[in-house]
């Protein structure tokens, strides 16, 4: 697959290639602000360098551990609800870090929350985009999807940045978090295909997200 069609099918041709890139994006957005902006928020709110790490060491603590079973559960489950789900987990996690005023416990809570939502969507998505696509074309794929997640660290630093200058830290975590439900919801609206025709090419069909390939259509044919 050119370059071109690889971008174009990733980043809108493709309705599932599509949610994915925007749900990579907005995930990574969220990620930059947890990493950067939170800290400061909980600073501001007088939390101690020591509170603050610990808030910090929470968020990809939980993820990681989680990612273990999160990534077996999408090959059961389907991958359409764990990243939908994961998404509006984040955004009631970025909520909580508000609503909790930079107080520590709603703090390590939210960070618990944006771990498990995390870990919910960052196997999974990958995962996704390897399944509509033929191996061939894989790699071309996930470069396209990666450079949308990647811009996601960009556009959450500006964004986070920018606004918490303009309006409060509080409030750029607060648009975040409806940025991340609207992601979520995307996915949720997205019609998800992946089964594959004869030769190897995703089509209408199973569309409960679970894992699919042009080797199990051609046993499903046999």
């Amino acid at each position: 697959m050119p370059l071109r069609t690889a971008f174009a099918q990733a980043s809108l041709r493709h309705p599932v290639l599509r949610a994915c890139s925007q749900a990579g994006l907005v995930n990574n957005l969220n990620d930059a602000l947890a990493w950067g902006l939170a800290p400061l928020y909980l600073a501001a709110h007088d939390e101690s360098a020591a509170r603050i790490g610990v808030v910090a060491a929470v968020y990809p603590g939980v993820w990681g551990f989680l990612q273990l079973m999160t990534g077996w559960l999408s090959d059961r489950a389907g991958r359409k609800p764990l990243i939908a789900s994961g998404m509006l987990v984040q955004a009631c996690a970025l909520a909580l870090l508000v609503a909790g005023g930079g107080a520590f416990g709603p703090a390590l809570a939210a960070a618990a929350l944006l771990g498990l939502g995390t870990a919910l969507v960052y196997p999974t998505l990958i995962a996704a985009v390897s399944d509509v696509v033929e191996p061939r074309d894989r790699a071309s794929a996930v470069g396209v999807y990666r450079f949308w997640r990647d811009t996601g660290f960009v556009a959450g630093a500006l964004l986070a940045g920018l606004v918490a200058d303009a309006l409060g830290s509080g409030t750029a975590i607060a648009i975040v978090a409806v940025l991340t439900a609207a992601s979520g919801l995307w996915v949720t609206a997205t019609r998800w295909t992946t089964t594959f025709d004869k030769r190897g090419t995703p089509v209408d069909g199973k569309h409960d997200g679970r894992r699919s390939s042009p080797e199990g259509a051609k046993r499903a044919r046999a």
